[in-house]
């Protein structure tokens, strides 16, 4: 799994890790948020791209960005890229929870930002899937306080 950083261009997952601790401890007084949200977006009934973004956010004070994308073949139904986008996100959330337990910095906060809100077609699946994330043991948040997904991960499906 390869990660993309836009002033950096393409890290490893321990690299991603290895940057995102770096930049913790440029200021390690600070409050801090480790961000991941999943988007995802069809095109020309072929196939989807789904992108999923890292964001270690210094409360207040600005953040960095990465992000991973893969190709899959056309999901017709809103609801199975929805469970997928919710299960990318956990994924990579429980691959950075190990990282951070093994390295002292389990006390970071991890939010998982998901793709639906109350406005629109993904009304009806809110409770399933933010319920998948909490039983999962990580915050949820959803539009219109789902910035990693719904602003920067949807940045890179086009």
């Amino acid at each position: 799994m390869f990660f993309t950083s836009p002033s950096k261009g393409k890290l490893t997952l321990q690299e991603t890790f290895a940057d995102i601790i770096a930049f913790v401890r440029e200021h390690p007084k600070e409050k801090y948020k480790l961000i991941i949200g999943t988007d995802s977006q069809t095109h020309h009934d072929k196939e989807t791209t789904f992108v999923a973004a890292i964001i270690i956010h210094r409360v207040g004070k600005g953040g960095r960005y990465y992000f991973y994308r893969e190709q899959r073949r056309f999901l017709e139904s809103l609801r199975q890229r929805i469970f997928f986008e919710a299960s990318l996100s956990l994924d990579v959330a429980g691959r950075f929870s190990a990282l951070l337990a093994e390295n002292g910095y389990a006390q970071l906060d991890v939010e998982i930002h998901l793709d639906v809100g109350e406005a629109g077609d993904t009304k009806e699946l809110i409770r399933e899937v933010v319920g998948m994330v909490i039983g999962s043991g990580f915050d949820a948040r959803i539009k219109p306080d789902s910035y990693g997904a719904s602003k920067v991960a949807d940045k890179y499906t086009k």
